[in-house]
């Protein structure tokens, strides 16, 4: 298959609140032209489908690798709080007491705006590129992209429009000031229409590197599908909105219909597969791999890799790829004695995946690496994916800045060389070897008796430190032997949107709401296999061969329960922006979320204190954004009316 590159334009249309600014593209990179409006002529030319897809697949930019959109979707759930240097954005997500969740804040914002630019310009591929004869394949592509942010919208705020303003699922090409939210059943109904249709007429290949296929819709038709099942069961009792009825006898129909969907995928393949171990997954080097099905793309191009904005000093906006930062402490306050007697940082901010620019804004939650938790002892010791999601031993990396110094004086006096290990997060079982005083005061590090590296437990992590989320690190091939000098910007990593994997897991949820053990636990144990191998450790940056697949196997329970599901959607997934969604669907949240165990915002704070958070069932769903409700020419009460009731005034 020949490859090509996806030509990158943003095509945002007339929304319901309002118009948006629209750019063509012309040539093999970005080529940015400002367009006030679209009429509907634009897309009855191959030239205007063509580069009204190329748009479909830009505007993932604008969520996927959006520090802020994952606090929204992490933030708040069982996996991260907020750290040290947060603003309110995501202590508002925390839920803890120290925010509030509003409607002008960016949670309630979340993919809003985007996704409804978005939905219009599918609507005006489907709805113009079929009458001017546009290949089936094509428009397919849109009937994917409208289902696709659809299927987010109506996860993140209940029952949405389906009117834009020119009639339900029609390109607007006008501004609307008014709007009608659709029921849950009527958008869902919406979504399951359009994927049907892309599964039918999508291709098994892509057309181009990263385009969508037949299992791709495959993909998000199965999940909708259960996401539905669950929404119609209802088990918690969670209120939705607009209200309308739900008949829970029909849930097991969509359950059914998930897994079937999902198995058809696992049976015929197309051009995926999953990766031989986990860390091929997610090592930069082998990003756009076969297991990656959609990915928010990105290179190292400073003019057109990053949608006009270049990779030096990060903007902290879309489309930049910078959601990295937040869940990267500050390790570069670390000072050690040098050789020569000085004071120097072992430790240096590099463009690498396992460091990168820290802003210290969303901390794991503690709970996670102790007993009971997703990557407690028993885990870490079997199972590869704790070492290629977390940077859990910290290099020294002082020579790479000019700095000739032969060591620096590490734990218990000993001499730590370039590229040596100085810090180390370790098991809670191993804290009671550990001697916390007369360490690194500064920063409460501790010391074990024959090693040269500072240590600090697990059942210690902090707001202040903690470990770094590995997978979705900034990677670059020009740091020519240094730290990089475009260390503080975004990653020109594409940012991973779906992964065959999930099709395991899935079809493992749909089989346990089907009371199908043996198919679920046929299913869960592919990848938990898989997280037995290791051929590589990151963290010790060396070859290795480690097979514990008959272990991991072993240590499936015999019972398969939706919280082992969650807990293995977790270790596949952490910190990638899946975690609200999946709490949410299965109406978890309050209960594995609602009460956390973190220490405190100092470096020498290592006593863990409890958080309660108050996730009543209104907030489910989110706010709707108040510039959208700003937008409007309604009344008050219907504004009113408009908004989820949680949030109303």
């Amino acid at each position: 298959m020949k490859t090509k590159s996806i030509k990158y334009f943003l095509a945002a249309g007339l929304v319901c609140c309002g118009l948006t600014t629209t750019f063509t593209s012309c040539g093999d990179v970005l080529d940015e032209q400002p367009r006030s409006q679209f009429d509907p002529t634009f897309f009855t030319t191959k030239a205007g489908i063509e580069g009204g897809l190329t748009s479909l697949y830009a505007h993932l930019r604008y969520f996927y690798g959006n520090g802020y959109y994952l606090n929204s979707v992490e933030t708040g759930t069982d996996e991260y709080t907020y750290a040290q240097s947060a603003d309110g954005n995501f202590k508002d997500a925390d839920l803890s007491g120290v925010g509030q969740m509003v409607p002008t804040n960016t949670i309630a914002g979340g993919c809003w705006g985007t996704a409804f630019a978005n939905i219009n310009t599918a609507s005006g591929i489907i709805e113009n590129g079929g009458e001017a004869g546009i290949d089936p394949a094509l428009l397919a592509e849109a009937h994917f992209f409208r289902a696709f942010d659809y299927f987010i919208l109506v996860q993140s705020y209940g029952g949405v429009p389906l009117d834009l303003g020119a009639g339900e699922l029609k390109f607007n090409t006008s501004t609307t000031r008014t709007s009608v939210r659709n029921t849950v059943p009527e958008v869902y109904a919406a979504i399951f229409a359009d994927l049907e249709k892309a599964v039918a007429d999508l291709p098994e290949n892509p057309r181009m590197t990263g385009t969508a296929t037949k299992n791709l819709a495959r993909l998000f038709l199965a999940k909708a599908y259960l996401t539905y099942g669950w929404w119609l069961e209802n088990p918690n009792n969670i209120p939705t909105y607009p209200e309308c009825s739900r008949d829970a006898s029909q849930a097991n129909s969509y359950f059914q219909k998930a897994y079937d969907t999902a198995m058809a995928a696992i049976n015929n393949p197309g051009p995926y597969a999953l990766q031989p171990t986990f860390y091929d997954v997610n090592v930069a080097t082998n990003d756009r791999n076969s297991e990656i099905m959609l990915y928010a793309d990105h290179d190292e191009d400073e003019k057109f890799g990053n949608g006009g904005a270049g990779y030096g000093w990060g903007s902290g906006g879309s489309p930049e790829n910078f959601a990295y930062w937040m869940e990267t402490w500050n390790y570069t306050e670390m000072i050690a004695k040098a050789a020569s007697g000085n004071t120097i940082n072992p430790i240096q901010r590099e463009a690498v995946q396992a460091l990168g620019r820290p802003w210290t804004r969303m901390a794991p939650i503690a709970d996670n690496f102790m007993e009971g938790g997703v990557w407690e002892d028993a885990v870490k010791a079997i199972d590869s994916r704790y070492d290629a999601t977390f940077t859990l031993r910290y290099h020294t990396n002082w020579q790479k800045s000019g700095n000739t110094e032969p060591y620096v004086i590490g734990a218990n006096g000993e001499k730590v060389y370039p590229n040596e290990v100085y810090f180390s997060w370790v098991p809670e079982s191993e804290d009671s070897k550990i001697n916390y005083t007369g360490a690194d005061g500064k920063l409460g590090f501790g010391e074990m008796p024959g090693r040269a590296d500072f240590v600090v437990a697990v059942n210690h992590i902090s707001r202040k430190k903690y470990p770094i989320n590995w997978k979705i690190g900034i990677y670059r091939t020009d740091n020519e032997g240094g730290l990089g000098s475009k260390v503080n910007g975004g990653s020109p990593r594409p940012w991973n949107v779906a992964k065959f994997s999930e099709f395991y897991l899935i079809g493992a949820e749909a089989a346990v709401k089907l009371n199908k053990q043996a198919e679920a636990k046929t299913l869960v144990n592919v990848l938990r296999a898989r997280a037995g191998k290791q051929t590589f450790s990151q963290n010790d940056n060396k070859v290795v061969s480690v097979d514990k697949s008959a272990e991991m196997v072993a240590a499936t329970p015999a019972v398969i329960d939706i919280d082992f599901i969650l807990d293995e959607r977790s270790r596949e997934y952490w910190g990638e922006g899946y975690r609200w969604f999946d709490l949410v669907r299965t109406q978890k949240w309050a209960e594995r979320a609602g009460t956390y165990h973190i220490a405190g915002d100092g470096y020498t704070d290592k006593d863990l204190k409890e958080y309660k958070r108050d996730i009543p069932a209104g907030y489910y769903i989110r706010p709707i954004p108040q510039g959208q409700l700003d937008g409007l020419i309604m009344s008050k009460e219907e504004k009113d009316a408009y908004q989820n009731p949680a949030y109303r005034n």
